[in-house]
């Protein structure tokens, strides 16, 4: 800073409380402090000397202001200048902000430069803390968010406050995702896609209104849920996955290997994996939003295109449909893991608990799955079952495994799959529904609205796929237009865009 500058009144403080801090610390009664007192001492009186550092540095900028005509976005000039108040609580504490405001005559609204130059937030908490809230709140419950920042930073914030910036903060996550771009990656032959479907408990308000009716049937008790009531209780977020994956041909050998933990998976590592999930979105527009980024990955359709199902029909047909509407072709895959859990449900039809010819039995069929036999192996559980005259109620899990391979034969080509190098388990999926849902979501006593749920499963998705930091630089980009380049001629400040 040039020797002429003024200097901000807080940076004088800040430079005696710094030396304050150092007299302390050569005193004889800190001389025999352990390490964490001393951390304690400098880490206490070192978050003043921080505040007084960025209040002294706002004291600096309005010192520094133009003072010169703006003109508004409704094209009126304002000239006449006056000096205007406002407060901020930072991650180091409460901050006075006094900056110019620029008015006309007979004009409303006034102009405050500075806000727009500093991207002030419109709320009391700056978008530091408002950072660190939407961090933590991804994954910790509102109440140890709150705790965690106490005692991160010193601020004392409430639940609420808490809770609305967070909701607050995942407001353009779908704006993000739209204008974003992956940059390609070589030796990718894969486009990989799946779904699912997570239950969340909702307060009353939130549940779709078929779910809310029987919930109101259903309730019995007033302070604690009556039996079979938390289904009742439930909206179901439908929960998605794109990512890319180099061709690895395998083996019926290898997946039985790497199933029974004798041999390391040879299984491609998921590049540029995005998951996210959302409740307030019908099942059609999650599945159109993946098929679009999926889409803007591999723009001309040169990858295979895979979708991993687990058999539920409503979401198979969604996909089918949304594969028509946009001309991609695809092949649907069913998840191994599926189907190895029907083949252990039919195994306990005719085997003892723990008898280790039931790991014989269901191996054997599912290599036979793995080499293409479908058909044959329907059509032994199904003999197997009559020749030892199983009466009905025994014999259903086998019925049942039976049905569900045969009705599924067209997506079980794992003959087909493997040679191709395609992915024939739901891992990621599975793996993202525990993880945006369950750990977060199905927290004890938890009763989620709608509008928090989404914004926490949308940040949740945002730190799950690595985009937590390029997201928040996106919207901070959208916070200064919105709030306050949209009172500018031209959405923009002159001196900002010369500058740029």
């Amino acid at each position: 800073m040039p020797t002429s500058s003024p200097v901000p009144p807080s940076y004088a403080v800040a430079h005696r409380k710094v030396d304050e801090i150092i007299a302390q610390l050569e005193t004889d009664e800190v001389g025999q402090m352990d390490h964490a007192a001393v951390e304690a001492l400098i880490d206490r009186d070192g978050r003043e000397v921080l505040r007084l550092l960025l209040q002294g540095h706002f004291e600096l900028r309005a010192l520094r202001e133009r003072r010169e005509p703006m003109v508004g976005a409704d094209q009126e000039v304002r000239n006449h200048q006056r000096t205007c108040d406002r407060g901020m609580t930072s991650i180091f504490g409460s901050i006075p902000i006094t900056r110019l405001e620029l008015r006309g005559r007979g004009v409303e609204g006034g102009l405050r430069p500075l806000d727009a130059e500093l991207n002030l937030p419109p709320n009391l908490y700056s978008f530091g803390v408002h950072r660190l809230i939407a961090w933590f709140s991804a994954n910790e419950a509102f109440d140890a968010v709150v705790d965690t920042i106490e005692t991160t930073t010193g601020l004392m914030l409430g639940k609420r406050q808490v809770e609305e910036a967070a909701e607050l903060s995942a407001v353009d996550f779908d704006a993000f995702y739209a204008n974003s771009m992956l940059e390609p990656i070589e030796g990718v032959d894969i486009m990989a896609l799946s779904f699912d479907g997570k239950g969340v408990v909702m307060r009353p308000e939130s549940l779709r209104p078929g779910t809310r009716k029987a919930a109101e049937r259903g309730q019995r008790l007033e302070h604690r849920l009556s039996p079979g009531e938390k289904r009742g209780r439930k909206r179901m977020a439908e929960v998605a996955t794109v990512y890319e994956l180099p061709a690895v041909p395998r083996t019926a050998d290898d997946i039985l290997a790497d199933l029974d933990g004798s041999a390391k998976a040879r299984r491609p590592r998921a590049l540029n994996k995005r998951v996210w999930a959302s409740l307030e979105k019908e099942p059609t527009q999650v599945i159109a939003d993946a098929f679009r980024e999926a889409r803007s990955r591999d723009p001309d359709l040169r990858q295979q295109w895979v979708v991993l199902v687990d058999g539920n029909r409503d979401q198979i047909r969604l996909v089918r449909a949304e594969a028509r509407r946009t001309g991609v072709s695809i092949t649907l895959v069913l998840d191994v893991i599926h189907v190895i859990e029907y083949l252990w449900k039919a195994a306990w039809c005719i085997f003892e608990k723990a008898d280790p010819e039931a790991e014989k039995w269901v191996t054997e069929r599912l290599r036979r799955l793995l080499e293409g036999d479908v058909s044959g192996v329907a059509a032994g559980i199904r003999r197997s079952a009559t020749k030892r005259k199983l009466d009905a109620e025994t014999r259903a899990p086998m019925d049942s495994c039976a049905n569900y391979l045969l009705k599924h034969k067209d997506m079980l080509r794992y003959d087909k799959y493997l040679p191709a190098g395609f992915p024939i388990a739901t891992g990621v999926i599975e793996g993202a529904c525990r993880h945006l849902i369950q750990d977060r979501m199905d927290i004890t006593g938890a009763r989620w609205g709608l509008d928090r749920g989404e914004a926490v499963l949308k940040l949740r998705a945002l730190r799950s796929s690595g985009d937590f930091d390029a997201y928040w630089d996106f919207h901070l980009a959208q916070e200064l237009r919105r709030n306050h380049l949209v009172h500018y001629a031209e959405h923009e400040l002159p001196h900002l865009r010369a500058a740029a």
